[in-house]
Order: C-alpha cells, then structure tokens, then sequence
C-alpha cells in the first residue's frame, strides 16, 4: 500500500501542473498515459481533485474549476519519483526472488504491483539493461543475467571517481544551500536508526542509497547522476543478499556516514575525500563479501 501511496503523491502533484482555470483534462487512458500510472490512479488523482473543488468530473467530463494553490500539492518529504519507486519495487523483487541468475522478470507483472503502467516499467528496464544485467526476452519477459565479481570491481573503480568528485562539489556549496537542510535531516535519521538498529537494520538500505543520491546530486552532472540507477542497485541493496551479521555491519555503514557528513559540513576538502574514501573502501570490502559464491 506504501508503495502505491507513493506513485499516486507524485503522479498526483504533476497532474496538478497540468491544470488551467477553464480548461478540461484528457481522458483517463490518456492522463494514464502522461503521468505514468495505471487507470486506478488515475481515477484516485481525479477523486481527490474533486474532492478539492479543482475539478467538476461527469463521466468523460473534467472541467477544471480552479488553478492549484501550494496547499493541494502533497509535501515533497512524502513522494518519490516515479523513476525511483519503479527501481526500489524492481529491487525489492529482485531480492524476494534471491536475485539469482537466470531469474525472469515480467514487466507486466511488476507495473501492476507497483500500480504504475507498463510503459513506465519498460522505460526503466530499457535503460537498465545497458548495464548488461538484465536482457529483454519475449512477450514483455526479462531475464538477470548474473552478477560477478568483475563486474563489482569494474563498477566500485566508477564510483569511487564519481563520488569523491561528487563529495568535493557538495562541500563547496554555499551554506544556504538547501542541500545543507536535507543533510541535517539526513544526520538525524542516521542517529534514529543506530538507535534502534536491533530491529530497524532493514531499513539501512534505502536511507543509504537516499544519502548517496543526495551527494551525487551536488555533481550537476547528469551522467554521474543517471549513472547512479545501477549503483543504487548494487552497493545499496547488496547488504541484504549475505544476512551475515546485518545489524553490526549496517551500524558500521552508518557511522561511518556520520563521519563522512561531519567532513562535508567541515568544507575542508582533505576531510572530505579522507571520509570519502574510507566509506567507499569498507562499502567495496562489504560487497565483495555479499557476492554468493554461486555468481562468482
């Protein structure tokens, strides 16, 4: 239900960008087809939008009534892009399936699970694939081709260039930036979950990639920034493949963020990369370890 509470705040929000006062909206399939998502969501959205006066709906009839004010718009802390609740419900599934080599995946399956279209799915499994982990099949069938140590070496090299690059770029931003803002929230959710890291462990994995994607986004670099799908997948999801000790290295994992925050908050460039760095080290050594021997 999370989930498809996600998909709905955000496809919601960019629907309400396509409202002028007058006007009437396109028809369901085709407002399905704008925004990403299935016909249910779609229907949502639009009982929500009534519900709101923003709109007069009567069967195909969608008269808009009213410009959107910032209080119709869902806060940003509660929805996700689409881009990336597809990639944290192709992971989950992944994982639910033991991510073995071999496994098939079916786009049609996955986009109604998600209550996304398939369109939507096919996109991102498209630009996935580039990667040379999955590969298309018929009848909207994929297939994951394997994981292997090589290719964890070659990717680790990528990232590190990326991130320290990354890391330097966000410490050199001004101090009323709001990145700054989302670190200090970031910093407390860190102390939250070493806290209650006994139950909470699982949640290390999306709280990781969420810190790394922040820092990555100081780059302005939409290579390194689309470059990140495939890093997420891997080094933030790989703590769940080897359940070996899952609390104590997660707690590590996240004071060790602790540690890397104080370097950028410091803005001193040789702290930064030396954080930097270490995190990226122990992140290697932690993959190479969660690699099952049945991929190697």
């Amino acid at each position: 239900m999370a989930k498809q509470n996600n998909v709905y705040k955000d496809a919601y929000n960019r629907c309400l960008a396509l409202l002028g006062a007058g006007e009437s909206l396109p028809s369901e399939p085709e407002l399905g087809t704008t925004l990403g998502v299935s016909r249910t969501t779609v229907r949502s959205i639009l009982s929500r939008m009534e519900e709101r006066g923003l709109i007069e709906w009567n069967k195909r009839s969608k008269l808009v009534l009213r410009a959107p004010a910032p209080d119709d718009f869902f806060p940003d802390d509660e929805t996700d892009s689409l881009s990336q609740i597809i990639e944290r419900s192709f992971m989950r599934r992944l994982l639910a399936g033991g991510a073995q080599a071999g496994m098939q995946i079916n786009e049609l399956e996955l986009a109604r699970e998600i209550g996304v279209g398939t369109t939507s799915v096919r996109e991102f499994l498209i630009r996935f694939s580039r990667f040379g982990l999955i590969e298309k099949r018929r009848n909207s069938h994929w297939v994951l081709k394997g994981f292997t140590k090589s290719f964890a070496l070659e990717l680790t090299e990528i990232r590190e260039m990326f991130e320290l690059r990354s890391a330097a770029a966000f410490a050199a931003l001004a101090k009323d930036n709001p990145v700054w803002t989302d670190l200090d929230a970031m910093e407390q959710e860190h102390h939250e979950l070493i806290a209650a890291i006994g139950t909470r462990y699982g949640e290390f994995s999306e709280l990781d990639e969420r810190f790394h994607r922040l820092i990555h986004s100081a780059s302005h670099n939409r290579f390194i920034v689309d470059f990140y799908d495939v890093i997420a997948m891997i080094f933030h999801y790989h703590y769940q493949w080897n359940k070996t000790n899952e609390p104590g290295r997660n707690k590590i994992a996240l004071q060790e963020h602790l540690q890397y925050i104080a370097a950028l908050k410091s803005g001193k460039l040789d702290q930064v990369e030396k954080a930097c760095r270490r995190h990226l080290k122990s992140a290697r050594e932690t993959l190479l370890q969660s690699i099952p021997e049945s991929w190697q």
